[in-house]
């Protein structure tokens, strides 16, 4: 989403583009997923005046008017990135702390049976699993193979 969008959707919700604005903007870009922590680092690279409370004020701001949206992938602050399109859950690695976002189709039937069997209406794009990404899955099995190889 380029500038002239982000200022129309501003525009539209009584708000305009501020620099500030627009740098966290760029910064939540840049990072897919960031933390306030790690959005203020990246906007520091250009204006280092701003401060966490206004990277928390104006990620408040972008989020009522619909331009960010933020998950909890972990246990700690809440990690933004920019409304896409498309809905999607994010895969977190507990070993690497990568995060790979996947569609929410994915969840199609789960989320179908959540609703059949307990009338439960599920907000998808909450969502955060827990796990192994496929590279440390195979690194692990890999030294599981050299042990039991080792053991013999």
């Amino acid at each position: 989403m380029g500038t002239e969008d982000w200022d129309r959707r501003l525009r539209e919700q009584g708000y305009r583009i501020t620099p500030q604005r627009q740098l966290v903007l760029e910064a939540v870009e840049r990072l897919r997923h960031g933390t306030p922590e790690a959005i203020l680092v990246e906007v520091q690279r250009t204006a280092s005046g701003v401060n966490l409370s206004t990277i928390y004020r104006t990620l408040e701001v972008l989020e009522e008017v619909g331009l960010v949206t933020h998950a909890h992938i972990g246990h700690g602050a809440p990690t933004y990135h920019a409304v896409e399109e498309e809905i999607h859950i994010h895969l977190v690695c507990d070993r690497c702390r990568a995060v790979e976002s996947v569609s929410a189709d994915v969840a199609a039937s789960f989320v179908k049976r959540l609703k059949s069997d307990f009338g439960f209406d599920t907000d998808i794009s909450h969502i955060s699993m827990h796990g192994a990404c496929r590279d440390c899955s195979t690194r692990e099995r890999n030294w599981q193979e050299v042990d039991e190889g080792a053991q013999r």
